[in-house]
């Protein structure tokens, strides 16, 4: 704790201080049905050049902007406190200053080495892979909700190439909430929200060994 509270460790712990707040944002956000991340990625420039040629070479493509931005800064202060630790181990703490650079150079390589394992787990929104449309038909299950006629929740499937999405989704007019974990069917959607029945036992998809681990 008093290396963390240091002057030296300033940049470091401002880093870990806003990774928990983007982490106690998003967890309030998708509780209301809806994702941060989603928000950033859509404003997200388009182009390659400048700092989106960077984030493109961090993984942009892989996982969401947001998931980028919390690996940096979490590795961005670990590495700053590895780093003052073992310098006032071996002498006395560096200069704030001095210590974020070599931080900062090694976090780029390591969100980019973080990044590519996190896109093996983390599903991309429905707009990043296949037409909204296609989604229509196709069974999944609630992973937050429940789903009313209310504020959307979250549906998560798999598409026709069996890549994994999550859906922001209501439950159809008339129809009761649907509780979390329950299978249901997509049947429309009104702008980007689905809406959902419960699904017929004909139209379950089988169940999937990993689906405890929701986005």
């Amino acid at each position: 704790m008093q290396l963390f509270l240091a002057p030296e460790s300033l940049p470091f712990a401002i880093a870990a201080v806003m990774l928990a707040v983007l982490t106690g944002l998003e967890i309030v956000c998708l509780l209301v049905g809806f994702s941060l991340g989603e928000i950033i990625d859509k404003a997200w420039p388009g182009d390659h050049g400048g700092v989106s040629g960077l984030m493109s070479w961090l993984n942009i493509g892989g996982v969401p902007v947001l998931i980028l931005l919390m690996l940096f800064l979490g590795l961005f202060a670990i590495n700053g406190f590895v780093l003052q630790s073992i310098a006032q181990f071996v002498w006395s703490p560096l200069p704030a200053p001095l210590a974020a650079v070599p931080a900062f150079v090694l976090a780029l390589p390591e969100v980019r080495f973080f990044s590519r394992l996190v896109a093996r787990i983390v599903p991309r929104d429905e707009t990043y892979a296949v037409d909204l449309s296609d989604f229509i038909g196709r069974s999944g299950e609630v992973t937050v909700g429940p789903l009313d006629q209310g504020l959307p929740g979250r549906v998560r499937l798999k598409d026709s190439h069996g890549n994994w999405h999550v859906l922001r989704a209501r439950a159809a007019r008339n129809e009761a909430a649907i509780a979390i974990g329950a299978q249901v069917l997509i049947v429309d959607r009104a702008s980007n929200i689905f809406i959902a029945i419960p699904a017929p036992s004909d139209t379950l998809t089988p169940p999937n060994p990993n689906s405890t681990e929701h986005p």
